[in-house]
Protein backbone atom coordinates (compact mmCIF):
# COMPACT_ATOMS: atom_id res chain seq x y z
CA UNK A 1 0.00 0.00 0.00
CA UNK A 2 1.66 3.14 -0.97
CA UNK A 3 1.29 5.76 1.81
CA UNK A 4 0.59 9.22 0.46
CA UNK A 5 3.31 12.13 1.14
CA UNK A 6 2.80 14.52 3.79
CA UNK A 7 2.10 17.90 2.33
CA UNK A 8 4.67 20.42 3.43
CA UNK A 9 2.60 23.56 5.33
CA UNK A 10 2.46 26.51 3.42
CA UNK A 11 5.18 29.10 4.67
CA UNK A 12 4.59 32.53 6.08
CA UNK A 13 6.31 34.47 3.51
CA UNK A 14 6.31 37.25 5.99
CA UNK A 15 9.04 38.37 8.35
CA UNK A 16 7.94 38.50 12.53
CA UNK A 17 8.79 42.10 12.41
CA UNK A 18 5.90 42.53 9.38
CA UNK A 19 3.24 39.38 11.14
CA UNK A 20 3.62 41.58 14.76
CA UNK A 21 3.01 44.90 12.97
CA UNK A 22 -0.19 43.46 10.92
CA UNK A 23 -1.86 41.88 14.24
CA UNK A 24 -0.82 45.37 16.13
CA UNK A 25 -2.18 47.39 13.47
CA UNK A 26 -5.37 45.20 13.18
CA UNK A 27 -6.05 45.85 16.90
CA UNK A 28 -5.51 49.33 16.31
CA UNK A 29 -7.98 49.58 13.40
CA UNK A 30 -10.44 47.91 14.99
CA UNK A 31 -10.27 50.50 17.99
CA UNK A 32 -9.40 46.86 20.35
CA UNK A 33 -6.69 49.68 21.08
CA UNK A 34 -8.47 52.94 21.16
CA UNK A 35 -6.93 56.25 20.30
CA UNK A 36 -4.61 57.74 22.13
CA UNK A 37 -3.65 54.36 24.51
CA UNK A 38 -0.21 52.99 24.53
CA UNK A 39 0.46 49.97 23.48
CA UNK A 40 1.23 46.82 25.25
CA UNK A 41 4.88 47.28 26.34
CA UNK A 42 8.07 45.81 24.59
CA UNK A 43 8.41 42.90 27.79
CA UNK A 44 4.68 41.79 26.63
CA UNK A 45 5.12 41.84 23.08
CA UNK A 46 8.19 39.99 23.38
CA UNK A 47 6.59 37.21 25.22
CA UNK A 48 3.08 37.54 23.08
CA UNK A 49 5.24 37.14 19.98
CA UNK A 50 8.50 34.66 20.91
CA UNK A 51 10.38 37.93 19.34
CA UNK A 52 13.42 39.27 20.32
CA UNK A 53 13.46 43.11 21.43
CA UNK A 54 15.35 44.26 17.92
CA UNK A 55 12.23 42.24 16.63
CA UNK A 56 9.80 44.07 18.63
CA UNK A 57 11.00 47.49 17.72
CA UNK A 58 11.52 46.36 14.36
CA UNK A 59 7.59 46.17 14.13
CA UNK A 60 6.98 49.26 16.28
CA UNK A 61 9.07 51.49 13.99
CA UNK A 62 6.83 50.10 10.72
CA UNK A 63 3.46 51.19 12.86
CA UNK A 64 5.35 54.77 13.28
CA UNK A 65 6.37 55.17 9.63
CA UNK A 66 2.18 54.61 8.65
CA UNK A 67 1.30 57.46 11.50
CA UNK A 68 -0.79 55.16 13.38
CA UNK A 69 1.45 55.51 16.38
CA UNK A 70 3.63 58.10 17.85
CA UNK A 71 6.50 57.34 20.52
CA UNK A 72 9.79 58.91 21.77
CA UNK A 73 12.66 57.36 23.42
CA UNK A 74 11.83 56.68 27.31
CA UNK A 75 7.89 56.89 26.96
CA UNK A 76 5.14 54.74 25.79
CA UNK A 77 4.16 53.91 22.25
CA UNK A 78 0.68 55.38 21.80
CA UNK A 79 -2.23 54.77 19.42
CA UNK A 80 -2.39 58.60 17.09
CA UNK A 81 -5.88 59.98 18.11
CA UNK A 82 -6.69 60.11 14.25
CA UNK A 83 -5.74 56.90 13.46
CA UNK A 84 -8.51 56.19 10.94
CA UNK A 85 -10.66 58.63 9.60
CA UNK A 86 -14.01 57.73 7.88
CA UNK A 87 -15.24 58.90 4.84
CA UNK A 88 -19.01 59.04 4.02
CA UNK A 89 -18.88 59.48 0.40
CA UNK A 90 -22.81 60.45 -0.28
CA UNK A 91 -21.97 63.40 2.21
CA UNK A 92 -19.71 64.85 -1.20
CA UNK A 93 -22.39 64.42 -4.15
CA UNK A 94 -24.33 67.50 -3.66
CA UNK A 95 -23.57 70.81 -4.87
CA UNK A 96 -22.39 73.54 -2.48
CA UNK A 97 -24.91 76.23 -1.88
CA UNK A 98 -23.45 79.71 -2.92
CA UNK A 99 -20.55 80.84 -1.18
CA UNK A 100 -20.11 77.73 0.96
CA UNK A 101 -16.89 75.70 0.61
CA UNK A 102 -16.45 72.21 -0.87
CA UNK A 103 -18.47 69.63 0.30
CA UNK A 104 -15.03 67.65 1.66
CA UNK A 105 -13.78 70.89 2.94
CA UNK A 106 -16.79 71.22 5.08
CA UNK A 107 -16.48 67.81 6.07
CA UNK A 108 -13.15 67.53 7.27
CA UNK A 109 -14.01 71.04 9.57
CA UNK A 110 -16.99 69.01 11.23
CA UNK A 111 -14.06 66.80 12.85
CA UNK A 112 -11.86 70.01 13.54
CA UNK A 113 -9.34 69.51 10.94
CA UNK A 114 -7.39 71.83 8.63
CA UNK A 115 -7.96 70.47 4.84
CA UNK A 116 -6.97 71.70 1.48
CA UNK A 117 -6.19 70.43 -1.84
CA UNK A 118 -3.45 71.05 -4.70
CA UNK A 119 -4.27 71.36 -8.47
CA UNK A 120 -1.90 68.86 -10.09
CA UNK A 121 -3.15 69.04 -13.64
CA UNK A 122 -5.89 70.06 -16.02
CA UNK A 123 -5.93 68.97 -20.09
CA UNK A 124 -7.37 66.50 -22.25
CA UNK A 125 -6.08 63.27 -21.65
CA UNK A 126 -6.27 59.79 -22.26
CA UNK A 127 -8.32 58.24 -19.01
CA UNK A 128 -7.60 54.70 -18.02
CA UNK A 129 -9.23 51.73 -19.67
CA UNK A 130 -12.43 51.49 -16.95
CA UNK A 131 -12.50 55.14 -17.41
CA UNK A 132 -12.66 54.97 -20.80
CA UNK A 133 -15.44 51.92 -20.53
CA UNK A 134 -17.71 53.97 -18.40
CA UNK A 135 -17.85 57.44 -21.12
CA UNK A 136 -17.88 55.11 -23.92
CA UNK A 137 -14.01 55.76 -25.21
CA UNK A 138 -12.55 54.04 -28.34
CA UNK A 139 -8.82 53.17 -27.29
CA UNK A 140 -7.52 56.61 -28.02
CA UNK A 141 -10.28 58.27 -27.13
CA UNK A 142 -9.81 61.78 -24.81
CA UNK A 143 -11.64 63.39 -21.83
CA UNK A 144 -11.08 66.51 -19.92
CA UNK A 145 -9.03 65.56 -16.75
CA UNK A 146 -8.92 67.70 -13.74
CA UNK A 147 -6.08 65.99 -11.17
CA UNK A 148 -5.92 67.10 -7.86
CA UNK A 149 -4.29 66.11 -4.09
CA UNK A 150 -6.30 66.47 -1.08
CA UNK A 151 -4.35 67.17 2.16
CA UNK A 152 -5.84 67.12 5.76
CA UNK A 153 -4.18 68.50 8.88
CA UNK A 154 -0.86 69.03 5.87
CA UNK A 155 -0.94 65.12 5.07
CA UNK A 156 -1.45 64.29 1.50
CA UNK A 157 -4.20 61.93 2.18
CA UNK A 158 -5.96 61.09 -1.44
CA UNK A 159 -4.95 61.53 -4.75
CA UNK A 160 -8.42 62.81 -7.24
CA UNK A 161 -8.38 62.28 -10.53
CA UNK A 162 -11.71 62.88 -12.11
CA UNK A 163 -12.42 62.92 -16.34
CA UNK A 164 -15.34 64.92 -18.11
CA UNK A 165 -17.03 64.37 -21.60
CA UNK A 166 -15.30 67.09 -23.69
CA UNK A 167 -18.76 68.18 -25.16
CA UNK A 168 -19.80 68.62 -21.88
CA UNK A 169 -16.14 70.37 -20.53
CA UNK A 170 -15.01 72.36 -23.44
CA UNK A 171 -15.66 76.55 -23.15
CA UNK A 172 -16.33 76.04 -19.38
CA UNK A 173 -14.16 76.92 -16.04
CA UNK A 174 -14.14 72.98 -16.21
CA UNK A 175 -10.56 73.29 -18.50
CA UNK A 176 -9.36 76.38 -16.33
CA UNK A 177 -6.21 75.66 -14.24
CA UNK A 178 -7.53 77.03 -11.38
CA UNK A 179 -10.29 75.48 -8.57
CA UNK A 180 -13.91 76.08 -8.93
CA UNK A 181 -15.93 77.42 -6.74
CA UNK A 182 -18.10 75.29 -4.74
CA UNK A 183 -16.44 72.28 -6.63
CA UNK A 184 -17.60 70.94 -9.74
CA UNK A 185 -21.21 69.16 -8.59
CA UNK A 186 -21.71 72.84 -8.46
CA UNK A 187 -20.28 74.04 -11.57
CA UNK A 188 -22.17 70.68 -13.62
CA UNK A 189 -25.47 71.92 -12.38
CA UNK A 190 -25.08 75.21 -13.14
CA UNK A 191 -24.35 74.03 -16.78
CA UNK A 192 -27.69 71.97 -17.03
CA UNK A 193 -26.45 68.36 -15.68
CA UNK A 194 -27.04 68.12 -12.04
CA UNK A 195 -25.34 65.13 -10.39
CA UNK A 196 -28.41 62.83 -9.73
CA UNK A 197 -26.79 59.59 -9.18
CA UNK A 198 -23.10 58.48 -7.86
CA UNK A 199 -21.99 54.65 -8.26
CA UNK A 200 -19.01 53.71 -6.53
CA UNK A 201 -16.77 50.38 -7.47
CA UNK A 202 -13.92 50.06 -4.33
CA UNK A 203 -11.01 47.89 -4.75
CA UNK A 204 -7.98 47.43 -2.70
CA UNK A 205 -4.76 47.39 -4.78
CA UNK A 206 -0.57 47.65 -4.50
CA UNK A 207 0.06 51.74 -4.82
CA UNK A 208 1.20 52.44 -8.49
CA UNK A 209 4.81 54.20 -7.93
CA UNK A 210 2.98 57.28 -8.65
CA UNK A 211 0.11 56.73 -6.00
CA UNK A 212 3.30 55.62 -3.65
CA UNK A 213 5.19 58.90 -4.14
CA UNK A 214 2.13 61.25 -4.81
CA UNK A 215 0.40 60.36 -1.20
CA UNK A 216 4.01 59.92 0.47
CA UNK A 217 3.48 55.93 1.87
CA UNK A 218 5.80 54.66 3.93
CA UNK A 219 5.38 51.00 2.60
CA UNK A 220 3.54 49.25 -0.14
CA UNK A 221 0.21 48.78 1.92
CA UNK A 222 -3.22 48.38 -0.49
CA UNK A 223 -4.00 51.65 -1.07
CA UNK A 224 -8.51 52.08 -1.49
CA UNK A 225 -8.94 52.57 -5.07
CA UNK A 226 -12.73 53.92 -5.82
CA UNK A 227 -14.09 54.31 -9.44
CA UNK A 228 -16.63 56.52 -9.06
CA UNK A 229 -19.65 57.29 -12.09
CA UNK A 230 -21.74 60.36 -11.66
CA UNK A 231 -25.21 60.36 -13.86
CA UNK A 232 -27.11 63.60 -14.52
CA UNK A 233 -30.34 63.14 -15.97
CA UNK A 234 -31.36 60.48 -18.33
CA UNK A 235 -28.68 58.26 -17.08
CA UNK A 236 -26.17 60.51 -18.66
CA UNK A 237 -22.31 60.19 -17.56
CA UNK A 238 -21.43 63.62 -16.57
CA UNK A 239 -18.28 62.81 -14.21
CA UNK A 240 -16.14 59.62 -13.96
CA UNK A 241 -13.05 59.98 -10.79
CA UNK A 242 -10.41 57.67 -9.86
CA UNK A 243 -9.77 58.34 -5.58
CA UNK A 244 -6.86 56.77 -4.02
CA UNK A 245 -6.30 57.05 -0.62
CA UNK A 246 -4.43 54.91 1.74
CA UNK A 247 -6.02 52.07 3.15
CA UNK A 248 -4.53 51.74 6.37
CA UNK A 249 -5.23 55.30 7.44
CA UNK A 250 -9.37 55.36 5.97
CA UNK A 251 -12.33 53.45 5.79
CA UNK A 252 -15.50 53.96 3.40
CA UNK A 253 -19.12 54.66 5.42
CA UNK A 254 -21.86 53.93 2.80
CA UNK A 255 -25.67 53.47 4.17
CA UNK A 256 -28.22 51.24 2.45
CA UNK A 257 -31.95 50.57 2.63
CA UNK A 258 -33.92 47.43 1.67
CA UNK A 259 -34.90 47.53 -1.89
Amino acid sequence: MTVPKAQPESPDRRSLHERIAADLRDEIMSGEISPGSSLPSTAHLKARFDASNATVQKALQLLKDERLVVGRAGAAVTVREHRQRTVRPASFMAPASPGDPYRWLAEAAKSGASARSTLLDVGERRPPADVRAVLGLPGDGLALLRSQILFIDGEPIELVQSYYPLDIARGTPLTGRRKIPGGTPTLLAELGYPPRLSVDRVSARVPTQSQYEALNLPTSLPVLRTLRVVHSDHERVIEVTVLVKAGHLYELQYEFTPE
